[in-house]
């Protein structure tokens, strides 16, 4: 039989650097704790993981700080994230998926496709920047085109942008999203903020097409703007 121990070690690998470039991105703490969570293993493992990593030269632990990725670690998670965003967006451009289906998939074809392969599909979709989630992709150098923006629970009413990009990769938010017509490119503009921690009322869309809906904090802090 094939030895799979290395390739299981390297999967693995893969997913925690992804996942703690994922929190970094976000401005969230990335402790052994927060990495636990997002993985879905015990706190005790995700630490283990952690010294490996750090023993490889992939992140360092800094005291009050948490954990952050070494230029080794921040390469190699930009390497695995283009793969994922690049996979991704085969799928829904060529596949026929929606991207409310494609989050596990990619995370499933990521640690086996060959860097070949990956550059076939980028070469196929005209080496897109952005996948369907409006995440960036990073180029072969690891280099990153970042669009300044904000997220919309952070805008005061009379705001108007575009939505840029979806932080949650939750199937059900994502279809929810879909089916009221709230997506990437799509024109946005803050109405009202209700109090008492009430929704964020805003209207989406443009003349004649504009619908008007009342998004929660969930969905606030999970959209990306770039204000107008």
């Amino acid at each position: 039989m094939p030895d799979t121990s290395s390739r299981s070690s390297s999967s693995s690998t893969e997913d925690y650097i992804r996942v703690i470039y994922g929190l970094v991105e976000r401005g969230e703490p990335v402790t052994n704790t927060t990495l636990a969570a997002r993985l879905e293993v015990s706190p005790s493992s995700a630490s283990g993981m952690v010294t490996k990593l750090s023993q490889q030269g992939l992140v360092e632990h800094v005291p009050y700080r948490g954990i952050e990725l070494t230029p080794a670690g921040l390469l190699l998670a930009r390497g695995v994230l283009r793969r994922h965003r690049l996979i991704e967006t085969y799928l829904v451009q060529e596949l026929g998926y929606t991207w409310d289906e494609v989050h596990l998939e990619a995370d499933a074809l990521e640690h086996a496709v060959s860097d070949r392969l990956v550059e076939r599909i980028s070469a196929k979709l005209g080496h897109p920047s952005r996948d369907p989630h409006g995440d960036p992709i990073p180029a072969t150098d690891g280099s990153v085109e970042e669009l300044p923006t904000r997220l919309l629970d952070e805008l005061e009413p009379g705001a108007v942008g575009q939505i840029v990009r979806v932080w949650d990769t939750n199937p059900n938010m994502l279809r929810y999203l879909a089916d009221h017509e709230i997506g990437i490119g799509e024109r946005i503009e803050v109405v009202e903020r209700q109090p008492f921690g009430g929704p964020l009322v805003v209207r989406v869309g443009a003349p004649p097409e504009v619908t008007t809906h009342a998004l929660g904090k969930e969905i606030a802090q999970a959209l990306s703007v770039a204000v107008h």
